[in-house]
């Protein structure tokens, strides 16, 4: 299926297995960051820490206790997200293959 895809082409992936190795989901997590909506709360989660972070002084300077980031892209059994294929994800993509469906979106 990689080699039918050309640059710009929109593509849906599903998550039909979860690997069992932490890189292959970092690679999925990463990929699914990708995605525009999940980028949009993405970055809405970062306005929204910014927005609260607290700052108090210690030592006679500034210091910030900052919120964790949220984890909106999860490597789950059934997670579907849509993005744009680059050529620049095909290693990636090849490499965690058979954990993914492929369509055409």
């Amino acid at each position: 299926m990689l080699d039918t895809l050309a640059a710009g082409d929109n593509i849906k992936l599903t998550i039909t297995r979860v690997p069992n190795n932490k890189s292959a989901c970092d690679t999925i997590e990463r990929m699914m960051r990708r995605d525009p909506e999940i980028k949009r709360n993405l970055k809405r989660a970062q306005q929204l820490r910014a927005r609260r972070m607290h700052s108090y002084i210690r030592g006679g300077r500034m210091w910030y206790s900052r919120e964790k980031a949220a984890r909106v892209a999860r490597c789950e059994n059934g997670n579907a997200w849509t993005m744009a294929f680059t050529h620049d994800i095909r290693p990636d993509l090849a490499s965690v293959e058979k954990y993914l469906s492929f369509e055409k979106a």
